[in-house]
């Protein structure tokens, strides 16, 4: 499969995955109590937020599967819908670029930050230049990029990595807060306290500057609207709008799975996504332009990085309906307790766990498939109807599929699994089995299995045998009958 000239195995790179896998890096932020406390008091309280709002609408289920089914429609006529977009955005003033991956993306993005002059950038919050890691590589070409969203400068400040799509900095408290403004913000007045309008008030303080005298500002896009060319930022702290408006070119980097056919659909996820993310009835801010507006350049560069290839996948493709509401991580019993940090990419959590391998390849993200317990709350949560856990199940297959085209020998996770299966075929080496299992003492014990299943079961707790099995049981029940 081929979109436009990009072939479907297009290049990644970009901030998609980590330097351990994910059970490594979890098994280190799982012991790390400050952090799951917070963790615990934000996801608690956002998840009680958005059960209230949507509550409130009888059409809820009818909301998702218009979602559903606007994006499907999107998915299925993507080049159709790209080029109209194109053609509306150029003939309002505007100029698009195609970045296959995201080295092409950055170059572009800095070749155009260059040709300004400019050696500073403002940012409105975007997880397409996360993805990409835009701002390591306009760091590189000397060029300061400020995040504004209070979440982004946070995580900026604090030289640390988001950890959430939502709240990037839910890992800190306020406390800690209050520590990185003090140790990073000039000019901050020193009995700052951790009060969070107090902390509001010492960022706006420190941005304004930024505001008023940036050349360029950078942004994404929650939605486009192929049939007007309209980019649509919705966003709670006004943050956004300073910089849409003020600088004189805009450059915006986009997935290209962000689109919706009309403006009408935007009916729809105007409705799902503040419910789903912040548990607002509707954004504080929603800005959307169209073209070039008067007296300012606009650039958007639109952004395959792995999604062509994701799009070629029947059973994987529907996770480029995802409009990055973060319900999912809001909900995950997983995420809750290991955190942002342990998945590797600036995707974490369910969502995370089966947009990252595809967008990769699931080569290099074989462990985050397994990231889950399929308890199936990120289906339920998800305003779009993503099938989150089927297709964890699905990538799953795809890693042990490619573990076998890797290795000719069996593994010994493989010849394990053999041994239970051909055990398992027969009833009368089944019930062998089982008695021997209960009559051997050391396995009671199950830690001192040998290797290699005493790895297995090193993160696993099982039951002891029990003194009698249903077999045993059933049999002796028989006999008794029968005398």
């Amino acid at each position: 499969m081929t979109f436009l000239g990009m072939p479907a195995a297009s290049l990644t790179g970009g901030n998609l995955d980590g330097e351990q896998p994910f059970p490594e890096a979890a098994r280190l932020s799982v012991g790390n109590a400050q952090l799951r406390r917070n963790l615990g008091a934000a996801t608690h309280t956002i998840r009680g937020k958005r059960a209230a709002v949507v509550s409130e609408l009888p059409d809820w289920q009818e909301l998702r599967a218009a979602g559903a089914a606007i994006k499907d429609d999107v998915l299925a006529n993507l080049e159709r819908y790209l080029l109209q977009l194109e053609q509306q955005v150029t003939a309002r003033g505007g100029t698009v670029h195609w970045a296959r991956d995201a080295q092409e993306a950055n170059r572009i993005v800095t070749d155009l930050v260059k040709a300004t002059g400019a050696s500073e950038v403002v940012k409105v919050k975007s997880m397409a230049t996360q993805e990409i890691g835009l701002n390591e590589a306009l760091e590189q070409a000397g060029i300061e990029a400020f995040e504004t969203d209070l979440a982004e400068l946070i995580v900026q400040l604090g030289h640390d990595k988001p950890s959430h799509i939502l709240v990037p900095a839910i890992h800190r408290n306020r406390s800690e807060i209050r520590e990185i403004f003090l140790r990073e913000m000039p000019d901050v007045d020193p009995a700052l306290t951790d009060v969070p309008a107090a902390l509001a008030e010492a960022a706006r303080g420190h941005l304004r500057r930024k505001f008023l005298t940036a050349e360029v500002a950078i942004s994404g896009a929650n939605f486009a609207v192929a049939e007007t060319g309209t980019l649509a930022v919705v966003e709670s702290e006004g943050n956004g709008r300073m910089c849409l408006t003020l600088p004189k070119t805009l450059i915006t980097v986009m997935g290209i799975e962000k689109l919706v056919p009309t403006w009408r659909d935007l009916e729809v996820f105007l409705q799902l996504l503040p419910r789903s993310s912040t548990g607002e009835r509707m954004n504080p801010y929603t800005s959307m332009w169209t073209g070039a507006v008067e007296g300012q350049q606009f650039h958007l560069v639109l952004l395959d990085n792995g999604r062509t290839a994701t799009l070629a996948d029947p059973q994987g493709r529907s996770a480029l309906r995802c409009i990055r509401c973060s319900a999912c991580l809001n909900v995950c019993p997983v995420y809750e307790r290991a955190g942002g940090h342990a998945y590797g990419s600036v995707y974490p959590g369910p969502i995370g766990a089966v947009l990252s391998p595809q967008l990769t390849g699931v080569d290099r993200n074989p462990s985050l498939p397994y990231a889950s317990t399929l308890c199936g709350a990120c289906y339920d949560v998800c305003p779009v109807a993503i099938d989150i856990p089927s297709m964890l199940v699905h990538l799953r297959a795809r890693v042990v599929d490619d573990k076998r085209e890797q290795h000719r020998l069996p593994s010994p996770e493989q010849a394990a699994m053999a041994a239970a299966s051909w055990t398992m075929r027969d009833s009368r080496r089944w019930t062998r089995a089982l008695r021997a299992v209960r009559l051997s003492k050391p396995l009671r014990g199950w830690r001192l299995l040998p290797p290699p299943l005493s790895s297995w079961i090193s993160s696993r707790d099982l039951p002891a045998a029990p003194a009698q099995s249903f077999r045993d049981w059933w049999t002796e029940r028989e006999k008794s009958r029968d005398e």
